[in-house]
């Protein structure tokens, strides 16, 4: 059995490639805004200069964002499992898998984006969320 520290590794791996992420977003979303010439007060309201942006920026903004909204799911999980007794290998190679997954999906969203590939990436890392989830609803209710 893996200890918690080892079991919740996964999430911080996760939180760390969110704030690569941020730092990414930044790097390419103030110069690009600058060779734009969009004023920081315009971005006041989230979208509404996006179409003045290239899509790449665009793509790199909306992948920080798309980390805040499922993670929230994997987040808990990890937490709960840790905390009832659930940490083990198996949930920890589902918790790897699901971080590894969420990776590639940035990567192909700020890089490439290609729509199915990043929904099929998607996809596939709701499903480790889900056999993750049923795995759990059965070591508490079976």
């Amino acid at each position: 059995m893996p200890t918690n520290a080892e079991f919740l590794a996964p999430v911080l791996a996760l939180v760390a490639w969110t704030l690569v992420m941020w730092i990414w977003m930044y790097a390419t979303r103030i110069p690009a805004m600058k060779q734009a010439g969009i004023d920081p007060q315009e971005a006041a309201y989230p979208g509404t200069w996006a179409h003045r942006l290239r899509p790449g920026v665009r793509s790199v903004a909306d992948n920080y964002n798309h980390l805040h909204e499922q993670p929230t799911i994997f987040y808990a999980l990890m937490f709960f499992a840790a905390l009832t007794g659930g940490g083990d290998p198996a949930a920890l190679a589902l918790g790897w898998s699901y971080f590894v997954l969420r990776v590639l999906h940035s990567l192909v969203q700020a890089t490439f984006n290609r729509v199915v590939v990043r929904f099929t990436v998607f996809a596939v890392s709701t499903l480790v969320l889900i056999a993750f989830t049923v795995r759990e609803a059965i070591r508490l209710l079976g």
